[in-house]
């Protein structure tokens, strides 16, 4: 099986759970958060609905940098999901093109133009879109408890969902 095909499948994977946290963020609440040191809700939703859109960049460009470019600002729930499940599909088209090859060419992530981190396409997509999109979403799960909505099942049963 190719690399892509493997990363199709766990994007496709995560992307299930994904959804469902974010299907339940709260609107009007986009500026709460739960310390001064945290982000702000709505930020930290848009982070996680767009970070799919990092898979692209990994698979077609040589580098990005995560300080340029405009912030997301959705105004409503639906406009969330509608970016996440957009995010997504683009993931997987640029997947679907990856050749082995390709993802084990080199990639950077840049701050402001310095460079953070240099690995394989492959790994940065493993770890600075699949695994930090997962760091996120656990991040999103205690802002909903925080906030009384109920935390979707993600990888076992919760407090407020005890089955599948």
């Amino acid at each position: 099986m190719k690399i892509a095909e493997l990363l199709v499948a766990e994007l496709e994977r995560e992307a299930v759970g994904t959804r469902k946290a974010l299907e339940r963020v709260p609107e009007g609440r986009d500026d709460w958060k739960p310390h001064e040191k945290s982000m702000p809700l709505g930020y930290l939703a848009s982070l996680i609905a767009t970070m799919p859109n990092w898979v692209v960049s990994i698979a077609t460009q040589d580098e990005l940098d995560i300080a340029s470019g405009e912030k997301p600002d959705f105004r409503t729930n639906r406009d969330l999901l509608d970016a996440f499940d957009k995010a997504v599909a683009r993931a997987k088209e640029a997947l679907s093109s990856a050749t082995d090859e390709h993802l084990m060419t080199p990639w950077r992530l840049l701050v402001q133009g310095k460079e953070v981190v240099k690995d394989s396409r492959y790994v940065m997509i493993r770890d600075s879109a699949f695994n930090h999109m997962a760091h996120h979403r656990g991040q999103l799960t205690v802002y909903l408890r925080l906030n009384d909505v109920p935390v979707p099942s993600l990888y076992g049963p919760t407090a407020d969902e005890k089955g599948f």
